[in-house]
């Protein structure tokens, strides 16, 4: 079964075509460049530049995978979570040709999607412990198959890259924050700058972010108009070591909770993050679980996650209608139990 995938969640316009053998196409066009001088993702635009972009790259994942139109047998897309414009052009779009190719449609969970991108080159270990870190989420995910999930804790605020971007914009630093500030971490001295852990009693497995952001300000006041780049340096050791001590803790209280955990994997943008991976690794060793690093093409946003998924949900027996919505907000849902379809 070859399935196109198409991912328009946010501002990366991916196509993407899978089979049983893997991915074969994931083609991005980034819109990086369109949103950096305001600092940040506008809807509007984002929605503008997919309606351009989508079919050239529909096009170009074709001609890239060897693949002709007709020989599509489903096609899959994002239906949510994400900007709601954005979303209904990538949706809109795959409806459009599963209609016009007579095959079958089906939807994806933006969020799902990352977290099965682990599962594309390697097969997971089940049941899995996720930990999705993104620009707009934040959550751990207990993973017990494909389709069959419980969603653990959640951010009650701002998610890990929406902190590193908000952050970066207070330092006078370019989008997206995450790689910059990672960038900048590794000259700064651990310890010089220490920012709060927030929501640390025990047994909470829930994030807060927002208050870096308050002491991320007050920091650069006390530093004056012009701080060096020592200072810079130091500041975003200190945020880095702040917000991976709180992922790393709240993980470590998971596996507790789950002792039968098999697996833990990272999804989402900020798995990216090189020191995020470490720890994660090291952690893994430590618990004797399953860690592999997903591909850095499919930590950001992908079409390959989108076709990978929905090809699985099709072979689980799901296809939906062309009436389903698209949704701006929505915690992940299970649809499958014991590798059967559930709707």
């Amino acid at each position: 079964m070859k399935v196109l995938g198409i991912e328009t969640s946010c501002d990366e316009s991916s196509v993407a075509l899978a089979d049983a053998d893997g991915v074969h196409a994931n083609l991005v066009s980034s819109q990086i460049q369109l949103h950096d001088k305001f600092g940040g993702v506008v809807p509007e635009l984002a929605s503008r530049a997919h309606v351009r972009n989508l079919l050239p790259v529909i096009e170009a994942a074709l001609e890239q995978s060897g693949t002709r139109l007709d020989e599509v047998d489903a096609v899959a897309a994002t239906a949510g979570p994400g900007l709601i414009g954005a979303v209904l052009t990538g949706l809109t779009c795959a409806k459009a040709l599963a209609w016009s190719l007579q095959c079958p449609f089906v939807g994806v969970h933006h969020i799902e999607a990352h977290i099965l991108a682990n599962s594309i080159d390697v097969p997971m270990q089940f049941p899995a412990l996720a930990l999705v870190v993104s620009g707009g989420h934040t959550e751990l995910v207990l993973v017990r198959g494909p389709g069959d999930y419980q969603r653990l804790g959640v951010t009650r605020d701002d998610a890990v890259g929406e902190t590193f971007d908000k952050t970066a914009k207070l330092m006078g630093l370019p989008y997206p924050g995450g790689p910059v500030i990672e960038g900048l971490a590794r000259d700064g001295r651990e310890g010089e700058v220490r920012l709060p852990r927030s929501l640390t009693t025990p047994g909470n497995l829930e994030f807060s972010f927002s208050g870096l952001k308050t002491a991320v300000r007050r920091h650069l006041e006390s530093l004056g108009p012009a701080p060096t780049a020592r200072q810079q340096a130091d500041l975003a050791r200190g945020l880095l070591d702040a917000v991976l001590d709180v992922l790393l803790m709240k993980t470590e209280r998971a596996l507790d909770q789950q002792p039968q955990v098999r697996g833990i994997y990272l999804a989402g943008g900020v798995a990216a993050n090189g020191p995020l991976r470490e720890r994660f690794a090291g952690l893994a060793r430590e618990r004797g679980l399953d860690f592999r690093p997903p591909r850095l093409a499919w930590c950001t946003d992908n079409a390959a996650m989108v076709a990978w998924t929905g090809r699985l949900q099709l072979l689980a027996g799901r296809v939906d209608g062309l009436n389903l919505p698209a949704f701006a907000r929505g915690g992940i849902r299970s649809w499958a139990v014991d590798g059967s379809a559930a709707g």
